[in-house]
């Protein structure tokens, strides 16, 4: 049975906290960003935990 590889481009996107949370950068801050308000664009602003049910996704190809 050959190794499991974990994914290079999440291991690129996504990183895991020391209690072993998913830490990801915020999404919607691509482009169109004229017609979304100050407010979000700030708040969107760094990193941010991602939630469970993304994180179960996410350590699945991060472990491998």
């Amino acid at each position: 049975m050959p190794k499991l590889k974990s994914k290079s481009a999440v291991k690129k996107r996504f990183s895991l906290t020391a209690s072993g949370k998913v830490k990801g950068t915020q999404s919607f801050k691509r482009h169109n960003l004229l017609c979304k308000s100050q407010k979000m664009k700030r708040n969107a602003r760094g990193s941010t935990v991602m939630g469970e049910v993304v994180s179960k996704i996410v350590k699945k190809y991060l472990i491998g």
